[in-house]
């Protein structure tokens, strides 16, 4: 039987948390006391918001945390029944512990419906001698102020690339495995702080015995960030017919859409060390493309189109 390494090397003390120090300090005072408050863990996905609640409950709870600790994804359930029957069941049943209290962990809680969350509010307060909410979230602002005023709030950051190279690192070393240098920036840059999709990439790679940043790009569905700088200064320079060629190739031989390629370009372009006011021009232009493909425009030809705006706008700096 194949292990999901995201599980595998799931941290069970708040103490194997990476890359949020400051918030782990701060829930570890709690563990000390013996009491938590309703908390709000806000942040991108892969940054260790569902692996630090369940390193709370374990520590609060020892061997019994499965017991007192309800795990729940908002995005599947996310109207006002599941406030009505699977929490307010679990919050009206005793604790079987000494804290005198269970935690009640849900999961993309930002996808809620605001009636939802307004029913949530009442529960809330009326168990909370019994219950702690823990709300996982991307965005905090999507979580209605009344719920926000009860909680305390902790932001998690993208893994720094110091923390992640390291845990990966020490994950293939785990695994008898050796990688190098390259791939692991590799990884990185794709993952762009997610360490669930890092160690899936690492995982993927493990299989197919082939290590290599090719290998990595290709597994992850990605292109090689020099490839979008490579487009853009192409564009600029005026060869538009070479740079729809490429463009041709991402859209068909890689499967890219013409968003991921937009989020690429201007991943690249933040980091190009080129003309201020043409900088600024490149980056309106991608933002058009954008809102115009999301509205409903064709990919091919709202490219080609942004290829020809980099094309004028590199002969009115020339």
């Amino acid at each position: 039987m194949l292990d999901i390494w995201t599980e595998k090397y799931r941290p069970s003390k708040l103490s194997a948390v990476i890359g949020e120090s400051e918030n782990i300090n701060r829930l570890e005072s709690f563990v000390k006391d013996k009491n938590i408050p309703h908390l709000i863990f806000a942040g991108p996905p892969g940054t260790g918001k569902t692996s630090t609640a369940i390193a709370l409950a374990r520590e609060l709870f020892g061997d019994s945390w499965r017991d007192n600790f309800l795990e729940l994804n908002a995005s599947n359930e996310r109207g006002i029944d599941i406030i009505r029957e699977n929490i307010k069941n679990f919050a009206k049943i005793k604790p079987s512990n000494d804290l005198g209290f269970k935690i009640i962990f849900l999961d993309e809680a930002d996808h809620l419906t605001p009636d939802a969350q307004a029913a949530l509010r009442r529960t809330m307060e009326m168990y909370y001698n019994t219950t702690r909410f823990i709300f996982s979230c991307n965005y905090s602002s999507k979580i209605i102020p009344p719920i926000q005023s009860r909680c305390v709030v902790l932001r998690f950051s993208p893994i720094n690339k110091n923390e992640m190279v390291s845990r990966l690192k020490a994950i293939s070393k785990k695994e008898n495995f050796e990688i190098d240098d390259e791939s692991l920036d590799a990884i990185y840059e794709i993952s762009e702080g997610d360490m669930r999709k890092a160690i899936n990439i690492l995982q993927a790679i493990k299989t197919t015995g082939k290590i290599s940043p090719a290998t990595i790009y290709q597994i992850a569905g990605e292109i090689n960030k020099n490839e979008y700088k490579k487009l853009i200064l192409m564009a600029l320079e005026g060869n538009f017919d070479e740079a729809r060629s490429m463009l041709d190739k991402m859209l068909v031989d890689y499967g890219l859409s013409g968003i991921d390629i937009i989020k690429g370009m201007h991943s690249s372009i933040r980091n190009e060390q080129i003309a201020y006011r043409q900088k600024l021009q490149i980056i309106m232009a991608l933002a058009e493309t954008e809102f115009r493909i999301v509205e409903g425009g064709t990919d091919n030809i709202q490219m080609d189109a942004l290829l020809a705006k980099l094309s004028y706008i590199g002969s009115e700096i020339n």
